[in-house]
Order: structure tokens, then sequence, then C-alpha cells
């Protein structure tokens, strides 16, 4: 009995000592000041003007906004191998959102992951990318939130994660391990272009939340192009985020003007975005000049394809198209095909430009990991909505299709035409289903889930 409890003490001392431990990290990562900004009716429009701005080129809306919800008011799921995590409300209602943060408030919860009563914030706020914005951009990004956002009351969610993997002091240590404050560093080359690009695309866009692999805590692998992981492809939210580098298989056959008209429009005569990608698009990078899409391009094709992924593709003769219209089926994908992909896609794979996405020669279609072909052939998509296209086209999904027969059709679009890729198996099918059947629903103003036709 002594021995029980003396161990219950120590457990009890150790708990305090990390937690109290945990207190003093947290405040040693913090602006304590008060410190605020002086708004005028000399400098408020322009300030709130360009906080707007920095706004969409940090992709505030797609993450603090439900499908069919108020702007910025939080709601959006997120899922995470033990259960889902809400955005919150970034609007500036004092009762529910943002409305009594002081700039130094607002500046702890951006760059450092630490609201207004020091508690920290989940690693899906990517602070670690926001922690190099400038000052003069923090500012203005404060008065746009201030005064250019409309207040709506909108109580937060919580979690649906499990007791004690709810606990938020804990990440304080991950914080001081994994999100340490840092200053951008220019490209070493000096060019303007490039350093424009890489600040997009490293801070405010924060790109390698989606495309960096993530550690077992969850953590980038690397938060500059300093590493070699930086921007190599990753898996988040089911869907696989390709790789942002060199290589054949991530952007190394596309163009910059390509990668301008994906980033303008979210399409291309090939491809379209999909997936999260989908609402970057729709809630930011449309928005950006056309000066800023460019540097962020440029920047991107600057990179060296990922020194384990430099897999050069061999040249694949076309017999597959002859087959389909010749009404030859070499297998069950191929029937497949033609009964559920070939009115949009077509028999040559090449779809139709800006309508109906290429799946011949397509990336994203190709990819070593398919969970983004599962995923979409699974649930559909939709693209995004911008001032470049009349319409956002809508592909339907294929729940209804056994996990046989969606990785048969999958192999034969990934090997069919020009492609070269893995096969699809029936247990990767598996997975993604029971990934996207327990998704956690988005919430909507009353707190209660979004219904299908919220969502359009």
């Amino acid at each position: 009995m002594k021995t029980f409890t003396k161990t219950a003490i120590a457990v009890v001392v150790l708990f305090g000592l990390a937690y109290g431990g945990a207190k003093v990290v947290t405040n040693s990562r913090v602006d304590s000041s008060n410190s605020t900004i002086t708004l005028d009716s000399t400098n408020q429009a322009d300030l709130i003007k360009q906080g707007e701005y920095v706004a969409r080129t940090a992709d505030c809306y797609a993450c603090h906004t439900a499908p069919g919800g108020k702007a910025m008011a939080g709601g959006l799921s997120m899922q995470t191998p033990l259960g889902a995590i809400y955005s919150t409300n970034i609007t500036p209602d004092k009762e529910t959102g943002i409305g009594n943060y002081s700039f130094a408030d607002f500046k702890n919860a951006v760059q450092h992951g630490v609201r207004a009563d020091g508690t920290p914030l989940y690693p899906a706020m990517p602070y670690p990318s926001y922690t190099i914005m400038p000052e003069e951009d923090m500012k203005a990004l404060y008065a746009y939130f201030m005064h250019g956002v409309e207040p709506v009351k909108q109580a937060n969610a919580d979690s649906t994660l499990p007791p004690v993997a709810n606990w938020r002091w804990p990440l304080a240590y991950w914080q001081m391990l994994f999100a340490p404050s840092r200053s951008f560093e220019a490209d070493k080359s000096g060019d303007q272009l490039l350093n424009r690009g890489k600040y997009l695309v490293e801070g405010p866009g924060h790109c390698g939340a989606c495309h960096t692999p993530r550690g077992i805590a969850y953590q980038e692998k690397a938060l500059s192009d300093d590493g070699k992981l930086y921007l190599s492809g990753a898996v988040i939210d089911g869907w696989r985020a390709k790789s942002l580098r060199g290589e054949d298989r991530g952007l190394g056959k596309w163009t910059v003007e390509e990668l301008n008209e994906f980033f303008s429009s979210g399409r291309t005569d090939i491809t379209a975005a999909f997936g999260a990608m989908a609402d970057v698009v729709e809630h930011s990078t449309q928005y950006m000049t056309p000066e800023d899409i460019n540097a962020m391009s440029s920047y991107l094709k600057s990179l060296s394809p990922s020194p384990d992924k430099n897999e050069k593709l061999a040249a694949k003769e076309d017999t597959t198209t002859a087959d389909l219209l010749a009404g030859k089926y070499t297998s069950r994908g191929a029937i497949l095909y033609s009964e559920y992909c070939m009115v949009c896609h077509r028999s040559d794979g090449n779809g139709m430009p800006r309508i109906f996405p290429a799946l011949n020669k397509n990336s994203a279609v190709t990819a070593n990991n398919p969970s983004s072909t599962i995923q979409i052939t699974l649930e559909g998509g939709k693209m995004a909505h911008t001032s470049h296209d009349s319409h956002a086209f809508v592909m339907p999904g294929f729940k209804q299709l056994s996990d046989m027969d969606i990785a048969e059709v999958l192999t034969f679009i990934r090997n069919s035409w020009n492609n070269q890729a893995p096969a699809v198996t029936p247990q990767e099918v598996a997975h993604i289903r029971h990934f996207v059947n327990g998704k956690a629903p988005n919430l909507g103003t009353d707190g209660k889930p979004l219904t299908g036709d919220d969502h359009e």
C-alpha cells in the first residue's frame, strides 16, 4: 500500500511539474504586452484593404468558413486520426469571436499558436508558417479582422477527440520542439521574383502545411526549402497533396504558365483543382495579383526534384484509345470505364479542356499513392468557382460501386493511354471508404451539422 501511495504521489508531482512547465513554455513564446494599433481616417481604409489581401494570401476564408456557413465564423471539420476538430470563429464578435483581442493577442494566436487565454492552439492552425510574416502584414490583418469582417455570433464547437488526447497544455511542448519563432530567410539567389514567391509559399500561403510530409508527432518534417522533404507531398484529410517539387510525378512536367493558370482559375486544359485545393483556389489564389501568382509559380518551378522520388517515367505508347473505340475491353476495369467514365473523360482519356479534366498524363491520377483518386471516385468533386469560368462543374460520386470495382477501374485508368502507376487494391479503397464514411460533419451557425443542401 505504501509503495502504491508513493507511486501515486510521484505521478501527481510529475504531472504538476509537467503542467507547470507547459505554462512557463507558453508564457515564454508570447508577447505579453497590451500593444494595439491606431486607425484614423488617413490610414484606415488603406490598411483594411491591405489586410483583406493578406487574409486572401493566408487563405483564412477556406478554413474558417464552413460550406453554407457565415464568413470567418468557423465550424469547418478537420479530421485527425483520433477524431475531428473544428475551425474557430475569427469574426470580431465580442462574445464568441475575437472581438476582444488586442493586437498582441492576435499576433500570439496567428504567429505563436496561443489563444488570448493562454491556451495553445492545435497545429491545424498553420502558425509554424505564419510566424515569418512581417509586422506590417500583421497590423493590416488585424485591422481587417477588427473593422472589415462582419461580426457573427456563433459559439465554437468542441472537438471529438477522446479524453486525454483533447488536453491542450501538452501542445506547449510540441510548439517548443516543432514551431520555433523564426524570420523569413531570402532566397540565396537574391532574385526578387523568387524571394516574393518563396515568402508567399512558405509564409502566408502555408503550402507546406498540406504538401510537406509530417512526422509521428504530426510535425512538418521541413518548414522551408532548407529541408529536402519540404513540399515533397503528403496525405492529409484523406487526400494526397502532391509533391510541388521538380520530379515527374510532382511539378516536373508543368510550366510556369500552366501553374499561373491553375492558381488563377483552378483548372488548365488538362487538370482541375479538387478537394481542399479547390477551396484554396476559390477563397485565396484567384484573388491574388498576377504578379504574386507568377512569383509563386516561378519559385515552385525552381525547386529541385525530391531526392527519393525523382523517378523518370519512360514513354509509353497509347493502345487504349483504339481498343475502346473498337469495343475491345481487355479487363473489367475497361468495361467499368466505358460504362461510368468515358462519356465525360472520352475514349482517349483527354476529357474536354477546362470542363472535364484529362485522365491521361495527369500527375494527380498517376501519383504512387492513390488516395486522392479513390476519394474523388467515392465522393465526387466540384471545381473551384472563379471569375475565369462561367460554371463550376461537378463530378458525381460512385459510392455504389464495390471496393473491387473501384480498384479495377482506377487500376485501368492509371495504366491506360500514356499513364503508368501502381495498381489500386480493394483494401486501399476500403480504407478510404471507411475514412470518408467516418468524416465529421461541418457545423452551421446553430451548431448543427450542415445538410447536403447547405453545402451547395
